[in-house]
């Protein structure tokens, strides 16, 4: 008995707390919703940034570019390839 005795009187600081309390979590509660939807628009802008990339990669594998650069290389190969056979011969003539 004597414990409600003591709640009557600290009822209206207690309410104040518990509005206080409400209102403080209300406002982390819009703060990490922001920061959320923020960090939303920041993935979706990498991701936007990366599949153009991507497309430009595709677009180089795909073109004759790729293709011509491929041909320069076996060429190189092909010339490295004559040259020692021509040295090999070099050596076997008298």
């Amino acid at each position: 008995m004597e414990i409600f005795a003591l709640l009557i009187p600290l009822a209206p600081f207690l309410m104040v707390a518990f509005i206080v309390w409400t209102k403080h979590q209300r406002k982390m509660a819009e703060l990490q919703i922001k920061s959320t939807a923020e960090t939303a628009a920041q993935y979706a802008s990498h991701t936007t940034e990366l599949e153009e990339r991507v497309r430009v990669l595709e677009r180089i594998v795909t073109d004759r570019g790729y293709d011509v650069a491929t041909q320069i290389e076996a060429l190189r190969d092909a010339r490295k390839v004559d040259a020692l056979l021509e040295a090999r011969e070099k050596d076997l003539r008298p």
